[in-house]
């Protein structure tokens, strides 16, 4: 096409509709997955909460990103700036020879950077080069690192530039070898994070994107970027679990753990508070302090000296302090263990927890911000009815938190998560954790020993959860095969076909 001719076609972005003002239009419905999952509704909030403000800046265009009248357009590339490939090609034949020759002194761009040329002959002012990974399965969190950065740097040069709006392709092209869903989620949440947090200057985000993209585009969209509230709680269970951290950057686990000052010791030595605390070493750690002791409260109401009222209230303040806490604070480290998380409903409809025993570094990890991280993820979970799955799979020592921690933990947190705990399933119990177990339930917490389940395998699981319902560690499965072989059982050939599925 020539060129000049090509100025006709281009495309005023101030004329396209935005993501909010899709809703509802041209006969567009909610996709059916959307749809089924409201009859499961949640009553707490998505990490992607419907902000009317940020979807008033995305677009959605099917077409060619070379096309775009906004202030830059992105463009994807290799190293040397010499790629060809469908989107770079169409950007250097609109864009003129000159471009080419400002490319030259650029000297290259390394991947996840972006580097900024003129736009020359194109209706964009500007064109954000950037270089997206080569994907490989082995080094996937490499390239997940790497395709943020594209997407981040992207938008921080453009806010730099003070760029009023700017077109995005999809960075991560075939010829790269990226998975389109998989490189679409990193775009959404890097770009969705962005702009809650820098993007006040940036007035329209537009996705530009090819036929074959349109749809899985289309899918994603409302889990990052829902357009009511009604959209936020459907789409909140297809939301993955692995959203990186508050900027949406990819977590990597071995880099995130916290090391305790002292490992193996849960004293602290602050000063927060001086509340007084009776309960042995945890009651030097900060927690134990903000609590206060429990026992001694309890001692004071039976001399008559304190009201139940008047403890309750004291407890429910301190909690709220926690929480306050937990929703300020950087957990990102905690997170990416994942130690603990939601995934489908029990038979009942109750919402399943999950505890991965053997993910908990113990003497590694700073125990008040796994406190925190707790009360964060279960907070909303326990306005209703919920179960929690623990897998005692293969823990060692170092996996194994300290009765007084559990302790303190219980007599912390909100009376609605022990109302609302309605079964405990420990997956996989050895003989001394059904002890440890017994003895804690007894005499260290009360109403909670009539709610544990020991469960040999996972088909007595299943019997309670629904396999598609739970997500299970692939080592815990293996380990279930392993021992059901040893001891002569046999997994029906549904939950094998299953769990291959999964896999």
């Amino acid at each position: 096409m020539d060129p000049l001719g090509a100025r006709s076609q281009f495309v005023d972005i101030q004329t396209l509709p935005t993501w909010q003002e899709t809703l509802g239009k041209d006969g567009q419905q909610m996709p059916q997955d959307l749809s089924d999952s409201l009859l499961n509704q949640q009553s707490f909030p998505s990490p992607f909460p419907f902000r009317l403000d940020i979807n008033r800046k995305i677009v959605l265009f099917t077409g060619d990103v070379a096309l775009l009248s906004c202030t830059a357009i992105t463009n994807t590339s290799n190293e040397l700036l010499t790629d060809k490939n469908g989107v770079s090609d169409r950007i250097h034949q609109l864009a003129g020879p000159k471009l080419r020759d400002e490319l030259l002194k650029l000297k290259g761009c390394r991947t996840g950077e972006a580097k900024q040329t003129k736009a020359f002959n194109l209706a964009a002012r500007f064109i954000i080069h950037t270089v997206g990974p080569k994907y490989k399965a082995r080094y996937r969190t490499a390239a997940e690192s790497s395709l943020y950065s594209c997407y981040r740097n992207i938008l921080q040069l453009a806010t730099e530039q003070s760029m009023a709006s700017v077109g995005l392709c999809v960075v991560s092209t075939a010829k790269r070898g990226y998975p389109l869903e998989d490189a679409t989620h990193i775009a959404f949440r890097t770009v969705r994070r962005f702009l809650e947090k820098h993007g006040s200057s940036i007035e329209a985000v537009v996705f530009a994107v090819s036929d074959i993209e349109e749809p899985v585009y289309k899918k994603l969209l409302p889990l990052y970027y829902p357009r009511s509230d009604e959209e936020e709680r459907a789409c909140l269970p297809l939301i993955p679990a692995d959203i990186g951290n508050s900027e949406g950057e990819p977590v990597v686990p071995e880099r995130q753990i916290r090391i305790a000052e002292k490992p193996g010791s849960l004293e602290d030595n602050s000063e927060e508070d001086t509340l007084e605390s009776d309960l042995g070493q945890v009651g030097n750690h900060a927690f134990a302090r903000m609590e206060g002791d429990v026992d001694k409260q309890r001692k004071l109401i039976l001399q008559g000296h304190m009201s139940e009222a008047a403890v309750q209230k004291q407890h429910q303040r301190n909690y709220n302090r926690w929480l306050c806490r937990a929703r300020a604070e950087d957990l990102s480290d905690v997170a990416a263990l994942k130690a603990l998380y939601q995934t489908g409903v029990d038979m009942r409809g109750r919402t399943v927890m999950v505890v991965v025993g053997r993910n908990i570094p113990v003497t590694l990890i700073d125990l008040e911000k796994a406190l925190l991280y707790f009360i964060h993820v279960m907070d909303h979970i326990t306005v209703k009815e919920y179960v929690m799955v623990y897998f005692h799979t293969l823990t060692g020592e170092h996996n194994h938190l300290d009765s007084d921690f559990l302790k303190n933990l219980y007599d912390i947190v909100d009376a609605k998560f022990k109302k609302n705990l309605k079964a405990f399933y420990f997956v996989h119990p050895t003989f001394r954790s059904k002890v440890s177990t017994w003895f804690f339930t007894t005499f260290s917490v009360s109403g909670v020993k009539e709610k544990v389940h020991y469960l040999d395998n996972l088909q007595q699981l299943f019997t309670c959860i629904k396999p598609e319902q739970i997500d299970i560690p692939p080592f815990v499965l293996e380990y279930d095969a392993r021992v059901s072989t040893q001891q002569n059982m046999r997994w029906p050939l549904w939950l094998i076909q299953h769990i291959r599925k999964k896999n």
